[in-house]
């Protein structure tokens, strides 16, 4: 587990909770029903391992918790499984970005994560939230309500509708940057040699 934590994680991992806070907030700025907040976290998954994946998910959301309004923060549980899903599946080599490969592995791999983001982040958008987060998210809860749902299965029925296509964009971007880094940088990473052909 140490291992994953070598001096290049370690950098890379503030710069990914700022792609995290700054994609994040754009599409909050843009009322848009996705997040796109998990591209920093996916990355340092793929590179350096689970645990540090879900830890940078963790520390993104605290961080822009403590910036923008606590609303965010419990949703640190939430963006802490989607690193560990994403340490997982490049340790299973669905991230490899070899020309050879076929991106349809990191589209499912961002489908499951999303998911099981969604299954997640219900009870905490319902209970915590009563389902309103102030994200472009909570006009498909209205829906889903309006439609005779309750505030659980309304979440539910948001998360499973945006956090599969969010997280399978995610999973897309990182792979695609996996596909444009140097393979001498990648491969210095702790987990560079699971992302590599």
């Amino acid at each position: 587990m140490i291992r994953q934590f070598n001096t290049l994680t370690l950098a890379l991992i503030p710069v990914a909770v700022v792609i995290n806070i700054v994609m994040g907030q754009i599409i909050v700025v843009l009322k848009l029903p996705l997040y796109l907040d998990s591209i920093g976290t996916v990355l340092v998954g793929a590179l350096a391992g689970p645990l540090a994946g879900g830890l940078t998910g963790a520390l993104a959301n605290i961080v822009w918790g403590l910036f923008t309004g606590p609303t965010i923060i419990p949703f640190a549980i939430t963006a802490f499984v989607i690193g560990v899903l994403a340490g997982q599946f490049a340790r299973a080599g669905w991230l490899r970005p070899s020309p050879t490969s076929v991106i349809v592995k990191a589209m499912f791999a961002g489908l499951i994560t999303g998911i099981v983001a969604a299954v997640v982040s219900a009870p905490i958008a319902a209970l915590l939230f009563g389902g309103v987060t102030g994200a472009g998210t909570d006009a498909l809860v209205a829906f889903f309500q309006s439609m005779g749902a309750n505030v659980i299965q309304a979440t539910l029925g948001q998360g499973l509708v945006s956090d599969p296509l969010d997280k399978t964009i995610t999973f897309i971007v990182v792979w695609l940057i996996l596909r444009a880094m140097p393979r001498r940088q990648v491969a210095r990473f702790p987990q560079g040699d699971h992302v590599l052909e």
